[in-house]
């Protein structure tokens, strides 16, 4: 039979076996916070990352949003043919269209920069060109007819972060060309045939509306269905800005003593927008010429002519 004493000392050995362990084991937790305390921060990371991205998504997508329905009141359309009529600043004057003159010739013209009136047979390019020079001016008109929206500036008013901010709404983009113009009195000057905004900022919020209620408007120049694409207009080496004032031979604001292209009236063009008599053009010109068809040069994607029906859009258009 075991003795009581030596079963109470096997106990007592037991017993302080297990003091012993748990106190190793508190010792090596020491100091360090117990599991379920722990921080993951692998998912803090992640989360923060996240947050970080959809801030930024939000900095950059959310003024556009804004500023594209802002934009949407100054869209042309067949109840509202004329939308640069809500936009505080806009002159309009009429001007008679398709009147030629050579590449000699100067036209006397009564604004600066001029919106309309007798211009060259030939056309500056306006598929959203950037010019770091002046242009000739009647090179520059004649765009206008075809329906672009000519931005110029006065270097000496208007600083290169101003200039980078027109730049962005004019590179890339159909019917659009900019250049400086040293001669006009406002730091920023928007044309397009028979109208024009003068602004003092290239921040002015009007700058867009002008560009989306005339840029293409079918309602507001005469050529509709005219390219802006042009090889005959050296884009590196344009015609250069004539200071000067017109002398006595120049061509009158009312185009006395020329003869109207008759494929340039009635917002009727040549094909691809080519009048006769222009270095590519078809010879003659097209008597009447054709309209403006989605999908022809001189429409942007998802824009109808006028009068046109929603289905006669371009397939995939605005998608």
């Amino acid at each position: 039979m075991p003795n009581r004493t030596s079963a109470k000392s096997a106990k007592a050995v037991k017993a302080a076996g297990k003091v012993a362990g748990a106190r190793t084991s508190s010792n090596k937790n020491k100091g360090k916070p117990p599991i379920t305390q722990r921080i993951p921060w692998l998912t803090v990371g992640a989360v923060v990352l996240l947050v970080g991205l959809v801030a930024a998504l939000a900095v950059n997508l959310v003024p556009k949003y804004q500023e594209k329905a802002a934009l949407e009141k100054f869209t042309p359309s067949e109840q509202q043919q004329d939308p640069s009529d809500q936009i505080e600043g806009v002159v309009e004057q009429e001007y008679p269209a398709g009147l030629h003159v050579d590449g000699t010739q100067r036209v006397a013209y009564d604004k600066t920069p001029p919106f309309g009136g007798p211009h060259d047979a030939s056309w500056a390019n306006c598929m959203g060109t950037v010019y770091d020079k002046a242009l000739r001016e009647e090179n520059a008109v004649h765009s206008l007819e075809h329906g672009a929206v000519w931005i110029t500036y006065n270097p000496d008013k208007v600083d290169q972060s101003g200039i980078d901010t027109l730049k962005k709404k004019v590179e890339g983009e159909q019917y659009m060309l900019m250049s400086p113009h040293p001669d006009q009195e406002a730091p920023v000057s928007l044309q397009s045939w028979g109208h024009q905004l003068t602004v003092n900022s290239a921040d002015d919020e009007r700058v867009g509306q002008f560009i989306t209620a005339l840029r293409l408007n079918n309602f507001a120049y005469p050529e509709v269905g005219a390219d802006c694409a042009t090889v005959a207009f050296d884009t590196q080496n344009p015609p250069p800005y004539e200071p000067s004032e017109p002398g006595p031979d120049a061509v009158p604001m009312d185009g006395a003593g020329l003869q109207p292209d008759p494929t340039e009236l009635g917002g009727l063009g040549a094909p691809g927008g080519l009048p006769g008599g222009l270095p590519g053009g078809l010879p003659g010109g097209l008597p009447g010429g054709i309209p403006a068809i989605p999908g022809m040069p001189g429409a942007l994607p998802g824009q109808q002519a006028p009068g046109a029906s929603p289905d006669q859009q371009v397939p995939g258009a605005g998608q």
